[in-house]
């Protein structure tokens, strides 16, 4: 197994004063060139979408969609972490694969140093990451764009991220319930655990013990007034992770249950692959609603298993281990390989083909 490297990285006007606490304290190197990807992406199939809206966050955005992809197919957002671009994250995440498989499109937004120092979406930014705000916005804009391109069902949008993209992720299914049917948050944090780079810290080495009511209060403060419909959360953690303490999928299973409503007692417990515990939490009708996947041994990153078979995908690298698919996992959960709940209507089929947008020239 790869050895993991502390992925989280804030902002250039922190970065001075902060270099000597972080180093001494063995957590974070706030140094470039731990990845050696250009910033644009240059992977077969993968595009560059350079008009998406206003644009408040000042991000990039990619996509990607299968040949013959029907009117009526999902979305899934995909969130890159520190130091990363969408060209990595699509190269070695296993995305691409499922969704050739199963039919949706992936969209990849993209962060830079002009943002963040180190490229990480300031998730701990309450300017970039509440609703109608930033980096935030620009997210949502970037969806709403990719839904008129390829015709997608609204009601089958879903985001994931890795590290400060999943810190990202879980402040947006926060954020815009309305919008994601489902998340999965990778090595990441509760929402709105942090509103600066100081607590951002906190949250990953120490994260608050607030009860479940008061983590599910910060989503539902954030959320537009009178939601009742809440996004299916997918929570990924290894338990040897040193940048972002495995106590923050406690919480964060705290968070999403509470906003459930459905405790925190599970409803069962598996064993996976790589000697993952996955542990469900249904809600009263029986559907699972949130699930804690525990990855022992596994430093900070994305859980990832390079190879043919169905249940593997993706690339080692730097945070991507060698450990178990997560991404099959995830497309699983959210019902992607055609499983969906029977209160959602099938994805038309037979229609009309979008084409992918044309990168432009350069």
């Amino acid at each position: 197994m790869e050895q993991s490297r502390p992925a989280f990285r804030f902002s250039r006007t922190l970065a001075g004063s902060m270099r000597r606490w972080v180093t001494a304290a063995g957590a974070l190197v706030l140094t470039g060139g731990l990845l050696a990807v250009s910033p644009q992406a240059s992977a077969a199939g993968l595009v560059q979408v350079p008009a998406f809206g206003s644009n408040p966050g000042n991000l990039s955005m990619y996509a990607y969609a299968p040949d013959a992809l029907p009117v009526g197919a999902p979305l899934v957002v995909a969130l890159h972490g520190c130091t990363q671009s969408a060209n990595d994250y699509y190269a070695h995440s296993g995305w691409p694969k499922y969704a050739d498989r199963y039919g949706f499109a992936l969209v990849l937004p993209q962060t830079s140093r002009s943002n963040n120092a180190t490229s990480c979406f300031n998730w701990f930014e309450p300017g970039d990451s509440g609703r109608g705000l930033g980096e935030a916005l620009s997210i949502k804009q970037m969806v709403d764009k990719a839904v008129s391109l390829y015709g997608g069902d609204t009601r089958r949008i879903y985001i994931t991220g890795l590290s400060a993209g999943g810190a990202m992720t879980a402040n947006l299914l926060a954020a815009y319930p309305d919008v994601f049917a489902g998340g999965a948050i990778d090595s990441g944090l509760p929402a709105r655990c942090a509103t600066s780079a100081i607590t951002a810290y906190t949250c990953m080495y120490s994260p608050p013990d607030r009860s479940p009511a008061q983590w599910g209060d910060l989503v539902r403060s954030a959320a537009p007034a009178g939601t009742t419909s809440w996004p299916r959360v997918a929570i990924w953690q290894g338990t040897a992770d040193t940048t972002v303490k495995p106590a923050n999928a406690a919480e964060l299973r705290d968070q999403w249950t509470n906003v459930w409503g459905i405790g925190q007692t599970p409803s069962r417990t598996e064993s996976l692959g790589g000697g993952t515990t996955l542990t469900v939490f249904d809600d009263a009708s029986g559907r699972s609603a949130v699930e804690v996947y525990s990855v022992p041994g596994m430093g900070h990153g994305l859980a990832v298993d390079p190879g043919s078979g169905v249940e593997q995908c993706g690339s080692a690298g730097i945070y991507y281990l060698d450990t178990i698919c997560s991404t099959y996992h995830t497309a699983r959960f959210w019902g992607l390989d055609g499983d969906e709940d029977a209160d959602i209507l099938p994805a038309p089929t037979g229609l009309r083909v979008m084409a992918p947008p044309t990168p432009p020239s350069r």
